[in-house]
């Protein structure tokens, strides 16, 4: 008996996981000061299903196949910029949406760069050009932006590359716990 008990536990618990909700723990800078190193979270996977991803959540994902990504294996946390059809932009340390400046009070410092990925400028060599989302897409950034690998590197996110929303920090209990609530812009 115990062990039936046991067994519809484990199948309830792996269900819970693959399709509803999961912990995550952050592995590195890339979202500092909003995450720190070896926070752990939980990432919920139903929200998508009924809604679309919007600026400001921070979302778990399978980064794209590019040059500069040497595992699409182990997924990234970013914060998400760039709705398909969006104009994305930076310059002056500024990044630019629609041609209108982010107010970003959640970044660790403005970034030092004004390159962007683009399709037709895969080699880098211009800077301030502006980046149109494309359909189904989505431009992620890291917080820590001068030490984040993402869309200004690598381009754009595919929809069907996303796992889900960050939407809770469970550890560590240090008065950093509470829910992740994108900003309002």
């Amino acid at each position: 008996d115990n062990i039936r008990v046991i067994g519809i536990a484990l199948i309830i618990a792996l269900f819970l996981r693959l399709f509803i909700a999961e912990p995550r723990y952050i592995p590195s800078g890339s979202m500092l000061p909003t995450l720190q190193i070896n926070d752990r979270i939980i990432v919920e996977k139903v929200s998508y299903l009924f809604n679309q991803p919007q600026r400001g959540e921070i979302i778990v994902f399978y980064p794209p196949n590019a040059p500069t990504i040497s595992d699409t294996s182990k997924p990234y946390i970013k914060r998400i910029i760039g709705l398909p059809g969006d104009r994305i932009s930076i310059h002056d340390s500024q990044v630019f949406v629609n041609d209108r400046p982010l107010q970003e009070s959640y970044i660790a410092e403005a970034p030092s760069y004004n390159l962007l990925f683009s399709p037709q400028n895969q080699d880098k060599t211009q800077s301030s050009q502006t980046a149109t989302v494309p359909p189904n897409s989505y431009w992620v950034m890291g917080d820590n932006r001068n030490y984040s690998n993402d869309s200004h590197v690598w381009g754009f996110l595919p929809k069907e590359n996303i796992i889900g929303r960050a939407c809770l920090r469970f550890w560590p209990f240090d008065g950093r716990f509470g829910w992740l609530n994108p900003p309002q812009y």
